[in-house]
């Protein structure tokens, strides 16, 4: 992958990742693909929902790429007398507790009716002035009251003035930075596939296309694939690939027995995830493409895992799942590695265009 290539996934990421967009408040990223996408596109529209459908071009099977474009995030449960903001999972039931284990210390955006209306850091107490009972429990999972959000201010009306309100989304906030040669911030899921799609885009010869290839980006993915089913209740393609994170065991506490991918290795094809067996055809498709393109592939079986392909199957079209390998998966730290990037470009490239 040459330095330039490398450059260009982290300005993508750059551009796409600080973006805030809960599920069910898309706007500021399907306004960018919008601009960004329309110039290089046969046809483009938005649908009832808000997912993006654009036809790229071509002719032939009717191909179908997509990827979501929500994120995980929280929403305002409370409003406490001294302003402080406390949450509740999206989605999620609350006696479950928070699924994540690492909020604590980052920073975030909190919305209002018209968007992002609002900086804060997620906080608990800490040091000198942590309960005795705390402490004696900090050992165990975190709890729904164990944290929230500090936006500086100091009262419930304060809160009130930004246009923060019960129900309000808060999201991760930061910027992609490097990491060495890797690349690190929030909303890698599902950015990073949908930097990955605009990269195809910037590579592919619309006259040289064999597929009629069209590009979806959906709604509320993390919410339960709505968008998703959403567009395969009255869509109809030959074969659809979802693209999404990658789950990856590279790192010490996880078993790489389990979760056999690194970063690194190249685009994971799936075979299985949580909910459902990827079309096998399909599936070997993309290895054979991906060695026609010189680029290496790994094999994946996720658990605890669900993504946009899932609907799609369920409606009867030949689908595959292929995961883009991602460290801290849900975190306002997943880490990735650009060759990644570039190989599941070079091999849907290849795929299409053959």
């Amino acid at each position: 992958m040459t330095e330039a290539a490398e450059k260009r996934v982290l300005e993508l990421l750059q551009k796409l990742c600080p973006l805030s967009a809960p599920s069910g408040h898309e706007g500021a990223v399907r306004d960018w693909l919008l601009e960004a996408w329309r110039p290089a596109v046969r046809s483009i529209e938005v649908d009832s929902i808000g997912n993006v459908l654009a036809c790229v071009g071509g002719a032939g099977p009717k191909a179908m790429v997509t990827a979501h474009m929500d994120e995980i995030g929280w929403v305002v449960r409370s409003i406490t007398d001294e302003g402080f903001l406390l949450l509740d999972g999206v989605p999620g039931v609350r006696r479950d507790g928070p699924s994540r284990w690492y909020p604590v210390g980052q920073a975030v955006k909190a919305f209002g009716r018209e968007g992002a209306v609002a900086s804060g850091v997620l906080a608990a107490a800490t040091g000198h002035v942590v309960s005795s009972d705390r402490k004696l429990r900090e050992h165990e999972a975190l709890g729904w009251s164990d944290f929230f959000v500090d936006l500086g201010v100091e009262s419930r009306a304060d809160v009130e003035r930004l246009g923060v309100h019960i129900g309000a989304p808060v999201v991760f906030e930061n910027t992609p930075r490097t990491v060495g040669r890797r690349i690190v911030g929030k909303s890698m899921d599902d950015r990073l596939p949908l930097a990955a799609m605009t990269l195809l885009l910037e590579r592919v010869d619309a006259a040289a296309l064999t597929h009629e290839l069209w590009f979806v980006a959906t709604v509320q993915e993390e919410t339960g694939l709505h968008g998703a089913r959403a567009v395969a209740s009255h869509s109809s393609f030959d074969y659809a690939i979802a693209l999404d994170v990658g789950l990856v065991g590279d790192i010490p506490t996880v078993d790489s027995h389990d979760y056999p991918a690194r970063l690194g290795g190249g685009p994971t094809i799936v075979h299985r995830d949580s909910h459902v067996v990827y079309d096998p055809g399909l599936c070997w498709r993309l290895i054979e493409a991906a060695a026609a393109a010189g680029v290496r592939t790994q094999h994946g079986v996720y658990g605890s895992y669900g993504s946009d392909g899932v609907p799609f199957v369920s409606a009867g079209i030949p689908t595959a799942l292929v995961g883009i390998p991602t460290r801290y998966t849900h975190t306002a730290f997943e880490m990735i590695d650009p060759a990644d990037v570039d190989g599941t470009v070079r091999m849907l490239e290849t795929l299409v265009s053959t």
